[in-house]
């Protein structure tokens, strides 16, 4: 819980817990939080949004949860979190399967992009 001092936040990483030790840092007048160098969750306007992604998004939209928006030059802009069932705040074994999502998205995050690239040529040397 390094950095963490608003009540919220530490109760937030006290529920986050099963996934090891969550750091809180402060960001964008909020809060990012992450486990083992990967973000995992923002807390902004006291509000948990944990991170999601294509494959994760129907189970949070299912469950009720709303996205992460916020204005930029005055568009809204959507990032890929969403918050957790009110339930979820109750407990950490609540949370556990909402933070296992998270880490799954973190971690497909993390992980290389399956792209087919196109192999370059090795670059040629200029005749002498």
């Amino acid at each position: 819980m390094s950095g963490a001092r608003d009540p919220f936040v530490d109760h937030v990483c006290e529920l986050l817990a099963s996934l090891g030790p969550v750091a809180a840092r402060r960001m964008f007048g909020g809060w990012g939080l992450s486990v083992d160098g990967m973000n995992v969750g923002i807390v902004a306007w006291d509000t948990l949004f944990l991170k999601t992604n294509a494959e994760t998004e129907p189970q949070w939209l299912a469950a009720g949860a709303r996205p992460f928006v916020y204005e930029a030059k005055g568009k809204a802009m959507r990032l890929h979190y969403h918050t957790p069932p009110d339930e979820a705040l109750e407990s950490p074994a609540l949370m556990a399967p909402w933070a296992r999502l998270a880490l799954q998205a973190a971690l497909a995050a993390r992980a290389p992009a399956k792209r087919a690239r196109a192999q370059k040529a090795p670059a040629r040397r200029a005749p002498r």
